[in-house]
């Protein structure tokens, strides 16, 4: 493992701690999560399912820390299927090991085919079953992305795979575990980074209505989008690339909870509203799974005019 000064660790700790949203007080405890992390007292799993692997790659835009400092300074990664160096029988030996020995977070990226196993499978074995395996032993669970906490895209309607989210399959699988949502499409990397030191710090922290932290999905992105005062005179977009607010253009940030908007993307630099796409939603519970979300209903609205046409 790289060195780290003194000083740069105690850098890192007082970003994590703001992150977080917690007093200067609370640094040492901070510290002590970072400790835990970079120790490896607290091996991370993180499996894949049924998804695209965009939330990985979000993972890698990390900046306070960056992904290298990530994954080989403050997480004992001990396995992931993209980011693996290993491959083939190795890589599942390193996973069946961590499994049985037991006592690591787990963090679970896709949606899982319940009706369809034999569409996903990870060494052999069925990632449904590997699933169960694995959080059965974990001490935790963190579902990462729109697709492991809700479903998302692979559970839209009519897909054949029967696709589950992580939470609606262990529960009909009779596992229960403290169980932890980072929804959106992709993950904010601040978002799952803060999550994995709030658990280790101070445990599980303070989850809203649809299991998600509230240190970074208690508000709408409505209530703190910069087209507010748009919205409050009524002064609404008529094209993507107009001024005013984006609500007639399907934008769904008055029923989104995320922090988007002061959070911001790519290392603070901007996130879709303030590049003029409307919010689609993608830390929503009902994300992609309905075709009456507006995500579908503007290209519906397109079709049609072409047929008049």
């Amino acid at each position: 493992m790289p060195e780290i000064s003194r000083r740069q660790f105690m850098l890192l700790s007082a970003k994590l701690a703001a992150l977080l949203g917690v007093s200067t007080t609370a640094l040492p405890a901070v510290a002590r999560a970072v400790q835990t992390l970079a120790s490896g007292q607290a091996p991370l799993l993180w499996l894949q399912g049924q998804s695209c692997s965009g939330c990985s790659v979000s993972l890698l835009n990390a900046v306070h820390p960056d992904p290298v400092a990530i994954l080989t300074r403050y997480v004992s990664m001990q396995f992931h299927g993209t980011l693996s160096t290993a491959t083939g029988e190795l890589a599942m030996s390193v996973l069946n090991d961590n499994i049985r020995r037991g006592g690591y977070l787990l963090a679970v990226e896709g949606a899982v085919p319940a009706a369809m196993p034999e569409a996903c499978v990870i060494g052999g074995e069925p990632f449904a079953q590997q699933l169960l395996r694995a959080a059965a032993a974990a001490e935790a669970i963190v579902t990462v992305g729109a697709c492991a906490c809700y479903g998302g895209i692979p559970a839209a309607e009519n897909n054949p795979t029967g696709s589950q989210s992580v939470r609606e399959y262990l529960q009909a699988n009779g596992i229960a575990k403290p169980l932890i949502a980072i929804p959106g499409c992709p993950v904010h990397p601040d978002w799952l980074v803060g999550t994995l030191v709030q658990v280790l710090a101070f445990g599980v922290p303070e989850l809203n209505a649809d299991g998600a932290p509230k240190m970074f999905f208690d508000r709408l992105v409505h209530d703190q989008c910069p087209r507010f005062a748009d919205y409050e005179r009524e002064n609404f977009a008529a094209h993507f690339s107009d001024r005013g607010c984006l609500f007639k253009l399907g934008c769904l940030g008055p029923v989104t909870h995320a922090d988007c908007p002061t959070r911001l993307w790519n290392a603070g630099t901007n996130f879709c509203i303030n590049a003029g796409a409307p919010c689609i939603g993608c830390s929503s519970k009902e994300f992609s799974r309905s075709m009456t979300l507006p995500f579908y209903r503007k290209s519906e609205q397109a079709q049609i005019k072409a047929d008049k046409a």
